[in-house]
């Protein structure tokens, strides 16, 4: 009984020990993460991240609206993203869906351009389609 009293005291002390290493770090900790170094800001999005990816199709420095070939899209321009019927959805992802992988980033930025909200599972399935995209860019990029 008297072993586990001073295993048991020694865990504490160690415990306290790194609990205050711990406080005293966490101040510096906070200062260095919340100034983005310059290479971090200098490279942009990275891609490794879902929230990367909507930030960056939301920041595309294009003012230019192009159509994909998607014209009667504009008729839901105003809309919100819950507020669509199925039949809806499914024509915003048939025309997602024959885009050129390449050309779905862009087909975003013009919807957003046109006032066109996505609904929320097709946004999802664009993000994901963006990801992919520039992943397969990264693994094989043209020389």
């Amino acid at each position: 009984m008297e072993i586990a009293l001073y295993i048991l005291a020694a865990l504490a002390a160690v415990g306290l020990i790194l609990y205050i290493i711990d406080r005293r770090q966490r101040p510096e900790a906070a200062e260095t993460s919340s100034e983005p170094d310059a290479d971090s800001a200098d490279s942009g999005c990275c891609g490794m991240h879902i929230t990367c990816e909507r930030d960056s199709l939301l920041a595309a420095v294009s003012d230019k609206i192009e159509y994909y070939d998607d014209e009667e899209l504009d008729a839901y321009a105003g809309r919100s993203a819950d507020d669509y019927a199925a039949d809806e959805i499914e024509t915003f992802r048939d025309v997602m869906l024959t885009l050129k992988p390449d050309e779905i980033a862009g087909w975003a930025r013009s919807l957003q351009l046109r006032g066109i909200t996505l609904p929320q599972g097709v946004r999802d399935e664009l993000i994901m389609l963006v990801a992919d995209e520039r992943a397969a860019r990264a693994a094989h990029p043209v020389q």
